[in-house]
């Protein structure tokens, strides 16, 4: 005989739109889902680097063509971008492992906010070295 099962909360499958499902949810969660998100951006930028260097191989000229365009200031919005984004995800990394230590646990909020205020710092710092010199 098969006994019925109940469930109190149904599971909510959203797939892979469930990591961004910020709404309602607390910071810890926001940061997860933003760590996740430039862990990705990161991987691309790994992929198109690689595909980048390959241009060594066609010769000087095809390399002197592409440093033209990544002197443009678009190309530099984007290294600033790229930036923000590694600043990010290192530094909330950093306070993952901190927390999982049991270093900062119940501060993890201030924490999170420190860290990005030193990461906004830096980003404005790295920006003026991109934009200006």
């Amino acid at each position: 005989m098969l006994q019925e099962t109940r469930v109190l909360h149904p599971v909510r499958r959203r797939g892979w739109k469930g990591w961004f499902a910020v709404r309602k949810r607390h910071l810890g969660y926001v940061a997860f889902a933003l760590n996740r998100l430039t862990g990705l951006g990161l991987v691309l930028y790994l992929i198109i680097h690689l595909v980048v260097l390959s241009l060594l191989a066609r010769g000087p000229e095809t390399w002197d063509a592409f440093i033209e365009l990544a002197k443009s200031p678009a190309f530099l919005l984007l290294d600033v971008i790229l930036l923000a984004g590694i600043l990010f995800h290192g530094l909330n990394g950093l306070r993952v492992i901190l927390v999982g230590l049991g270093i900062g646990v119940h501060r993890h909020k201030e924490l999170f906010w420190g860290l990005m205020l030193l990461a906004a710092i830096l980003l404005i710092f790295g920006a003026w070295g991109f934009l200006v010199v």
